[in-house]
C-alpha cells in the first residue's frame, strides 16, 4: 500500500501532502498493461488526484481529473475517495514513442500539449463542482499547479514522478503539493522557495531510500510542520455485481431486450480494475422487468 502525509506549517502558513503511490502505480500497471511512458502519465495522474482526494472535508466526497489531451495516449482519469484511495483508466495504453531531449519517458508528448484538465468534485450535492483549464504543458504536475493558481487562486507547487524498470514494472512513484494559506508573508514565501530549489525530483528521493517523512521535513525545513495526517492508500475500485446491475438498468428497456434478442447474455467489464460481470438470459430479464 502507498503512504500519505499531510501535514500545516506551526504558524499555519503552509500547507503540504506527500505521498509515496508506487504500490498504487504498479497495481495500475498491472490492471492496464500500460507501456513505460503511459505508466508514467497516468502514475502522476493517480498520485495527484489520491493527494486531492484526501483534502476533501466528508467521508462521502469524491474527485475525479480527467486530462483529455491531444496525444496518443488519449483520455486519462483518475478518481479519488476522501481517504486518498484511487482508481485509474487510460484510453490508449499502449503508446510507443522516443525518449525526451533529456533522456526521460516522454509525457508530455504521450498526453500532448493541447487540450484540457477537468477537475470533479462530487462533495453531496444536487451536482458536482467541475472546474477546468487548458492544459499548460502536458507533464501533469505543472497543470495541477496551473489549475489551482487559476481556478482555487490558491498558490501550489506539484511535484510528481514515476519511475519505471526496463521490465515496464514501477520502480517509484509519488509527488508532494505544497500551498500557500493566507498571511503567508514575503519571508515565508522566500524561505519555502529555498527549500523547493533543494528538493532532487522525486523519485530520486524516493529511489534513494528517502520515506515521505523526510521529504516533509526537507520540503518544510524551518516551519515546523505538525501532522494533519499520515495513512495507506491503494488503488482501489468500487465496482459491484449490484452497481453494474444498476448501471445495466439505467439503460432503459429497449436496450436491456436487445441484449436478451440478440446475445441472451452479456459482459460487462469495469474499466479501472478489468473485473468481468456476466449476466444470462434469466438475469437479464429479471433487470428489464425493473426497468422504467
Amino acid at each position: 500500500m502507498g503512504k500519505l502525509l499531510r501535514a500545516i506549517s506551526h504558524d499555519g502558513s503552509v500547507m503540504m501532502c506527500v505521498a509515496d503511490t508506487t504500490d498504487i502505480v504498479y497495481t495500475a500497471e498491472q490492471y492496464h498493461k500500460t507501456s513505460a511512458v503511459v505508466t508514467a502519465a497516468l502514475g502522476r495522474l493517480l498520485t495527484a488526484c489520491s493527494m486531492m482526494g484526501a483534502q476533501l472535508k466528508n467521508r462521502e466526497d469524491s474527485i475525479t481529473l480527467r486530462l483529455k489531451g491531444d496525444g496518443p495516449a488519449g483520455v486519462l482519469i483518475a478518481v479519488s475517495d476522501s481517504l486518498g484511495n484511487v482508481r485509474g483508466y487510460v484510453e490508449n495504453p499502449i503508446v510507443e514513442i522516443p525518449l525526451n531531449a533529456y533522456g526521460k519517458l516522454d509525457v508530455r508528448g504521450a498526453v500532448g500539449q493541447e487540450g484540457s484538465l477537468y477537475v470533479i468534485r462530487d462533495v453531496g450535492l444536487k451536482d458536482p463542482y467541475i472546474g477546468s483549464v487548458p492544459i499548460v504543458s502536458g507533464e501533469i504536475a505543472e497543470d495541477i499547479t496551473n489549475y489551482y493558481a487559476t481556478s482555487e487562486q490558491t498558490p501550489t507547487v506539484c511535484g510528481l514522478g514515476v519511475l519505471v524498470n526496463p521490465d515496464l514494472t514501477v520502480r517509484a512513484a509519488g509527488g508532494y503539493l505544497i500551498q500557500l494559506l493566507p498571511g503567508a508573508d514575503d519571508a515565508t514565501i522566500d524561505r519555502l522557495e529555498e527549500n523547493i530549489g533543494k528538493l532532487d525530483p522525486v523519485t530520486t528521493m524516493l529511489d534513494s531510500g528517502m520515506t515521505v517523512q523526510d521529504i516533509l521535513n526537507k520540503a518544510l525545513d524551518g516551519f515546523f510542520p505538525e501532522i494533519l495526517e499520515e495513512s495507506q492508500v491503494d488503488y482501489r475500485c468500487d465496482c459491484t455485481q449490484q452497481r453494474v446491475e444498476k448501471m445495466l438498468i439505467s439503460l432503459g428497456k429497449t436496450e436491456l431486450q436487445n441484449m436478451i434478442d440478440e446475445d441472451e447474455q452479456c459482459e460487462v467489464a469495469c474499466h479501472f480494475c478489468n473485473k468481468k460481470y456476466h449476466f444470462n438470459k434469466q438475469q437479464l430479464q429479471a433487470l428489464l422487468e425493473s426497468a422504467k
